[in-house]
């Protein structure tokens, strides 16, 4: 990409759009189109259109999505669904209309079986059942991935899926009902803290494995990806094995007992813990092959713990300016 290139980042005020907003502006990209939800209701198919028309964007990250953890995921399909499907429809579809050169579209490794052999490889896509509390979701994001696809071999557009795993960093949600595993832990822990509370409830047998990355690298990440050179690139359109599928994962992985355990070191409380069995674990494993993307040249550069101490900074001074 050029540095005066027109780049379109959907969902540019979420934890994923904002961060490679972030990632290009720290390179030295600086013609970013952005527009908010009110500015821009990318469920709206003709609006979407319009937009596309008007501003004609060389490059996009397809960022925006409706997300949640196993609670939302469980209690709102239909809306995630529903909502995943027109977004990236609406986009894909008004990027191949204007000519948009290369899109990124940005999913996540639930899109794999349940019982996917581990570490998961992009061929893994479409070989068993899925994780049900997210199959909604899953099932939207797998539909994207075949629509870039199907533009790919019809249109010959240049469209191309990344899957990352758990995410977390700043502008995370940390709602107790809608968020993520990792952003529940740090609002529960520090809530509890401050109560004097005795011990914190985890959901589920805390033996699940789960793989996390912090979202500045999944930006790079991304950033890296869109400016592979055309070999490269088209090589992974044309992988025979996964087209226009990679992921991108830190290759560790980490229970989520001993996920809480940091979280619970990070934050400084000193109660115990108490593991509800009652709650669903959700898959048992779920670590990413991240070999493609590392042959290429790309690795995470932020650890676990140094991620979960900087979010947990970066929750405390959002508490402070009141944004949750």
């Amino acid at each position: 990409m050029q540095r005066d290139a027109k780049i379109f980042v959907a969902g540019h005020r979420g934890m994923v759009g904002s961060a490679i907003v972030r990632s290009l502006q720290k390179a030295g990209y600086g013609n970013l189109l952005l527009r908010s939800r009110n500015e821009l209701d990318l469920c709206n198919q003709s609006a979407v259109e319009l937009f596309f028309s008007q501003q004609r964007p060389e490059y996009v990250f397809l960022a925006a999505a409706r997300v949640g953890g196993i609670i939302a995921n469980s209690n709102y399909k239909g809306e995630f669904i529903h909502d995943n499907l027109m977004i990236q429809n609406n986009i894909i579809h008004s990027s191949w209309i204007a000519g948009v050169t290369r899109l990124l579209f940005l999913g996540s490794t639930c899109i794999y079986p349940k019982f996917a052999p581990q570490p998961m490889k992009e061929e893994c896509l479409l070989t068993g059942p899925l994780e049900p509390t997210n199959d909604a979701y899953a099932i939207a994001k797998i539909a994207g991935i075949c629509q870039c696809r199907s533009y790919n071999q019809q249109y010959g557009t240049s469209y191309l899926s990344a899957m990352p795993n758990n995410l977390y960093g700043p502008n995370d949600n940390f709602d107790l009902e809608t968020s993520h595993v990792l952003p529940a832990m740090i609002r529960k822990f520090h809530e509890a803290k401050l109560r004097g509370d005795a011990v914190v409830t985890i959901w589920g047998t805390g033996t699940p494995l789960r793989e996390f990355l912090q979202v500045d690298d999944l930006a790079a990440a991304c950033v890296f990806l869109m400016n592979l050179d055309d070999g490269s690139y088209q090589a992974l359109l044309d992988d025979p094995a996964a087209p226009a599928l990679i992921n991108v994962g830190s290759g560790e992985e980490t229970s989520i007992r001993d996920l809480a355990l940091l979280v619970q070191d990070v934050v400084g409380f000193t109660g115990g813990l108490v593991f509800d069995t009652d709650k669903p674990d959700g898959t048992p494993r779920k670590l990413a092959d991240s070999s493609r993307i590392h042959r290429l040249g790309w690795r995470h550069a932020v650890e676990l713990r140094d991620g979960v101490v900087g979010v947990y900074r970066w929750y405390l001074e959002s508490l402070r300016e009141g944004r949750p």
